[in-house]
């Protein structure tokens, strides 16, 4: 009786096991894959509708850093005719 409950319970372990290495394998490591590629290609035509737009991540940090003049009282212009 003993030996037969522990078959059962090795079968049962051995069982489960297997069905976890598929689920892994089959499952889990191609969706993150899927995942990776999807978010590495948004990343590349992110990049790629930024240089058409001609949007330059380092001429914008160094236009920010630039000081700006100081401004004044303005006084309008106009032109006489």
């Amino acid at each position: 009786m003993i030996y037969l409950y522990s078959m059962i319970r090795v079968l049962v372990i051995a069982l489960l096991l297997y069905f976890l290495y598929q689920f892994i394998f089959r499952f889990l490591i191609p969706v993150s894959r899927a995942a990776r590629e999807m978010k590495s290609k948004m990343n590349e035509f992110q990049n790629q509708m930024q240089q058409q737009q001609g949007f330059d991540p380092q001429a914008e940090a160094a236009k920010q850093n630039t000081p700006q003049p100081k401004t004044g009282d303005y006084i309008e212009f106009e032109e006489v005719k």
